[in-house]
């Protein structure tokens, strides 16, 4: 089976032909650079090395940004994960990650930081990663952290305690994913170069998966989605040995066990975070400036304003008014940049502001939740250096 390290070297091999952004993606570098402790130097705020071509874009703000940003205190971890996934409690935002320690094979890692006091606290570990083609993902139950993939497990934090769950027996790199209430759901998952149309349904209940039926589509890599609270909408994605970018998208309802297809968008999309915002699923794309928004209701496609600082790699949350993304990368290797300031979108409006400047360095991959109050971000890394982030923020609209 393929080793871990050698499995994120694949990944961020992968040929950009088109921007995609995996939140779970990382160098080989990293995973080095986790092994030697390398990157340890930016959470307790020293000098950062990077590329003389990393510099930091900047654009005329639409307005006087509002809001702040704090500082977290130092996390309780001395080397960072390779790959992380987050979930928000309604107290706590709970990381997991794996790290390659030199010896022993890759290993999880949990901890939790909570706002209310500022303080962090370590977790159980959870179960030891597969070393097989998948990645993390995780979902909040309403009392479970699940995480399906590598980790394969279920923690609580009630108990402080993991429990191994079943495998899906397919990769979730890169999946639309969506928890219903009862059941988690995952479609497209890849690893590598490869494409997949394969979906998945783990009941939590029973602890199995079962197969979706086949979608009308193609198998892509990199489409986005999201759960609406009805149907989980699958959109666009690329084919890379193809040369494709596709624009066509489909909804599977899980209470009639169909899909439906949906009309084609305006343009092709692939990669970036979807989020539902009550009425329309947000595309903010990673391959253009101009995201895309579908309204199940009318059954029908809008083309978002361009996002003054477009970006890749980033992390974005809905506040229940506003879009807030933060971090990315612009730009390609190795002259990419990190945008100056995050930026918010109000779909009431249909506007983009910045947001006021972090007091976090950029870079790509953090990981991030809304609280309610607050959007808290952390992590992160360089792609192409060894420098990964054990830092974070909190930004208070």
């Amino acid at each position: 089976m393929m080793k871990l390290s050698e499995l994120m070297a694949r990944r961020f091999r992968r040929p950009r032909f088109f921007a995609i952004a995996i939140a779970l993606g990382a160098a080989a570098a990293l995973a080095a650079s986790a092994e030697a402790g390398t990157g340890s130097a930016a959470a307790a705020g020293a000098a950062i090395t990077s590329p003389a071509s990393y510099s930091v874009l900047s654009a005329a703000a639409t307005h006087s940004p509002a809001g702040t940003w704090k500082k977290l205190p130092a996390a309780p971890i001395t080397k960072a994960p390779v790959m992380m996934a987050s979930v928000w409690t309604g107290r706590e935002m709970i990381i997991h990650g794996i790290q390659c320690p030199p010896s022993g094979g890759p290993r999880g890692i949990t901890f939790a930081y909570r706002p209310a006091t500022r303080t962090w606290v370590r977790l159980a570990d959870g179960p030891q990663p597969a070393t097989t083609n998948s990645a993390d993902v995780a979902v909040w139950t309403g009392s479970r952290m699940l995480v399906p993939g590598l980790t394969s497990g279920s923690y609580n934090p009630a108990t402080n305690t993991w429990r191994k769950i079943a495998r899906p027996g397919v990769s979730l790199g890169g999946a639309v994913t969506g928890w219903t209430g009862r059941q988690f759901l995952a479609w497209g998952g890849t690893c590598c170069e490869d494409t997949s149309r394969d979906g998945m349904a783990y009941n939590p209940a029973t602890n199995t998966w079962r197969k979706l039926p086949a979608a009308p589509l193609q198998p892509r890599a990199s489409a986005s989605g999201a759960w609406t609270g009805k149907e989980l909408v699958v959109a666009g994605g690329s084919d890379f040995f193809r040369k494709t970018v596709f624009r066509d998208a489909a909804a599977y309802n899980p209470s009639t066990g169909t899909w439906r297809k949906l009309p084609q968008m305006p343009r092709a999309l692939t990669g970036g975070p979807a989020l539902w915002d009550g009425k329309e699923i947000l595309f903010l794309s990673s391959s253009s400036a101009r995201g895309l928004a579908y309204n199940p209701a009318q059954n029908r496609w809008r083309l978002l304003p361009a996002m003054p600082l477009p970006r890749f790699w980033f992390t974005a949350v809905w506040t229940g008014h506003r879009v807030l993304v933060w971090g990315g990368l612009t730009g390609s290797s190795p002259t990419w940049a990190p945008p100056a300031h995050g930026e918010a979108y109000n779909p009431a409006t249909s506007r983009w502001t910045a947001l006021p400047a972090s007091p976090l360095h950029g870079r790509a991959f953090p990981t991030a939740v809304w609280t309610g109050r607050q959007m808290i971000v952390w992590g992160g890394n360089i792609p192409g250096t060894t420098t990964v982030f054990t830092d974070g923020a909190a930004y208070t609209p």
